[in-house]
């Protein structure tokens, strides 16, 4: 059999810097989250750490974790944050779009920013009203490519992205990838939330469908939560025995430097999430 040469494929190093953007960060509009990512810089001939001041823009980041641990409100809080200026598409698989409008609005009212940039700057798909959009990723992502042209919208949400395998968890792998090269080509700042299926070894990366969100995309946040029920678990994590913490990791991230201990996560009685110091012995 003879297969064809694709040459275009075929692209010098020199050439695909041309292309390559600028690394910079984007706030998230998270307290404690921005200051845990960095680049190295060279200054009278050594390496210097600076601050990168926000996830890395044009990054697709994978959120994940148990239920009831914040990541639908970092997911909220970071496409409210940008909405004040940008144009932000959520893809909600999980909650019907006026439900997480009326999330929003309150969540907005705690960050002290006007609930009107919901209703103007956040662009809705709603997964949840069409199984065409759940069980067609083709179908999906021509809709919002439709909706990134027809807004010029620069950051995407999904909740979750789970949704879109949950009944073929063996075809996640490819169903992310595709998800994946869309977002990188359409140059989005994405943030996709993924769902763990189990209590197994909260703060791993694994979550339904396996490794296959975090293999793929460029960097992982894991939140977990856990019953503080014995006097060694009260030691070491300074709290006392009866009450649930929360905790915050970055996995990895492949575009740039991060933080990599483990944090307290901490939800506000407003609904906010924000990234605490990390705990004992860290």
């Amino acid at each position: 059999m003879e297969y064809e040469i694709i040459k275009e494929a075929v692209i010098t190093a020199k050439e695909a810097s041309k292309k390559a953007p600028k690394l910079e960060g984007v706030p998230t509009g998270i307290e404690g989250l921005d200051e845990l990512f960095f680049i190295a810089e060279i200054e009278n001939g050594k390496p210097v750490k600076k601050l990168l001041g926000g996830m890395p823009k044009y990054s697709v980041c994978n959120i994940t974790g148990v239920n009831d641990t914040g990541k639908s409100l970092m997911a909220e809080q970071f496409a409210i944050y940008q909405a004040k200026e940008h144009k932000v598409c959520f893809i909600t698989v999980e909650t019907p779009a006026n439900f997480v409008v009326a999330s929003m609005k309150q969540r907005a009212k705690a960050m002290n920013i006007d609930e009107n940039v919901i209703d103007e700057n956040i662009i809705f798909i709603d997964a949840t009203s069409n199984y065409k959009l759940r069980d067609e990723i083709p179908t999906l992502l021509n809709t919002l490519a439709y909706a990134i042209k027809e807004y010029g919208i620069k950051f995407t949400v999904i909740d979750s992205v789970t949704g879109l395998f949950e009944n073929k968890e063996m075809m996640a792998r490819t169903i992310v990838r595709r998800i994946y090269n869309f977002l990188k080509k359409w140059y989005q700042t994405t943030i996709l939330i993924s769902q763990k299926r189990s209590g197994h070894d909260l703060l791993s990366s694994e979550a339904a469908g396996g490794y296959a969100v975090g293999h793929i995309v460029d960097g992982t946040i894991v939140l977990s939560k856990e019953l503080i029920d014995s006097t060694y678990k009260a030691r070491i994590y300074k709290k006392p025995v009866g009450e649930i913490i929360r905790l915050f990791r970055i996995d990895g991230c492949r575009m740039c430097g991060h933080d990599t201990k483990v944090r307290f996560l901490e939800i506000t009685e407003t609904g906010l999430v924000k990234i605490g110091k990390p705990i004992q012995g860290e």
